[in-house]
């Protein structure tokens, strides 16, 4: 298929960000520093907020960020138009005592998984450590190594039935590699306080995890296929980022909601499940002259259109999918829908997303679970139980999703920063 210039620009622009941010931490510094390049004011939680009709502002707690653009005829009752997405990814975070030493005199360093990655995946690639450390003067320092480690596989020769299947312990086999030889030289602390700009004894705590540095690419026939790290989620991420960048909304706030922890199931301060959203909520109809009786007024006239990408047929395993609903790539952004509100999809707001898309002029396909193959969830159901607003499951169709590398088509992003621009502007 042909592939529209605009959808390029998307999908290189996608590119940057995925590089930019290596995890969630340095995902929600970077839609910031996106928005705030183009207008909005950022805020901060522990200030007083001056929110004024006509303004555009961005907050960012940990790993989240939330950013919303107030029409300029908003009031106590406008409701709010809402994109979802989150921005931590399946994988592996760095344990406390993380040096170790293994036979042969490699050293390596503890990892424990978070979520729920596929694990071969992550074999035989430079990976990189990235998040944040903490100093003792409670100063935050967001840091990245660059290529540093490699989880190695075993090689065939001493493991003659691996192509039979592959059997990974998730504490021996998990564990990467980063040097060898003189121990007195294995301080991967050093190496992290060299990156803050600071002393080994001053870091007195660190949230990081591995992340994989092989860069995006576009490629297959035409140009028309796109690998990366971290699709899950940053896709919707940044989907989310470029509609809200450019909305002008009229009669609801435009919001975007990018929050962490979501695949180890969102309760955190800074998790879809947490008070985050809320507080938020909260301080902008305060700010607007709502109460209790016209704050509750705006969240029923609201919409959260909640985006996480979704699986797209594979070619190799067909079956494991719903024989009448197989999404593929190219089609456009999927609507999820399950009987047991593992996506939070109605009726109306399946209606509002196909409003959406008409007014969009993008296609839309439909993603149902097989029945023996029970599908995972968003932060769609989680959000609408907190909030009580109408929301709805969208996301792109991928293949190989929570591998360390994952597939979708070049169109199908831009397709869907289309769509959400479209929700924003109610």
């Amino acid at each position: 298929m042909t592939v529209p210039a605009a959808a390029r620009a998307h999908i290189e622009d996608l590119a940057a960000f995925v590089t930019a941010s290596p995890s969630s931490y340095h995902a929600a510094e970077e839609i910031a520093r996106r928005l705030v390049a183009s207008g909005f004011a950022r805020l901060a939680e522990t200030d007083a907020w001056d929110i004024a009709p006509g303004g555009r502002y961005v907050v960012v707690r940990d790993g989240s960020a939330i950013a919303f653009a107030v029409p300029e005829a908003a009031g106590a009752t406008t409701p709010f138009a809402i994109v979802g997405a989150h921005t931590d990814s399946p994988g592996f975070k760095l344990k406390p005592k993380p040096t170790t030493f293994g036979p042969g005199g490699w050293w390596q360093l503890g990892v424990e998984v978070y979520g729920g990655p596929l694990l071969n995946s992550w074999l035989d690639r430079e990976l990189e450590l990235a998040g944040r450390v903490v100093t003792s003067d409670g100063d935050e320092h967001l840091v990245r190594t660059g290529a540093l480690l490699r989880i190695p596989q075993l090689a065939v020769h001493l493991d003659r039935a691996v192509n039979e299947g592959l059997a990974l312990d998730k504490q021996r086999h998990t564990q990467p590699v980063w040097g060898f030889g003189d121990r007195e030289s294995a301080d991967i602390l050093a190496a992290l306080a060299s990156l803050a700009g600071t002393a080994p004894d001053r870091i007195d705590g660190y949230d990081l995890v591995v992340a994989d540095t092989q860069e995006p690419r576009v490629f297959g026939a035409d140009g028309g296929l796109f690998a990366s790290g971290r699709l899950d989620n940053l896709l919707s991420a940044h989907a989310a980022v470029t509609a809200i960048r450019d909305a002008r909304p009229v009669s609801a706030i435009a919001m975007l909601a990018a929050f962490d922890h979501e695949e180890i199931g969102s309760a955190s301060r800074s998790g879809a499940a947490g008070p985050f959203h809320e507080e938020v909520l909260v301080r902008i109809s305060t700010a607007l002259g709502a109460g209790p009786e016209e704050r509750a007024r705006a969240c029923a006239a609201s919409l959260h259109v909640s985006s996480d990408v979704g699986h797209a047929v594979h070619p190799n395993y067909a079956e494991r999918h719903d024989p009448a609903n197989q999404p593929v790539v190219g089609g456009g952004p999927i609507l999820k829908i399950n009987a047991n509100q593992r996506y939070a999809t109605d009726a109306h707001g399946a209606a509002a997303w196909a409003a959406a898309c008409r007014t969009a002029g993008i296609p839309t396909q439909e993603f149902v679970s097989n029945n023996a193959i029970p599908c995972g969830s968003t932060i769609g159901p989680i959000s609408a139980t907190r909030l009580g607003i109408r929301t709805v499951d969208v996301g792109v169709p991928i293949l190989s999703m929570h591998s360390a590398r994952e597939l979708t088509a070049v169109v199908d992003p831009w397709y869907l920063s289309r769509g959400m621009a479209a929700v924003l502007a109610r």
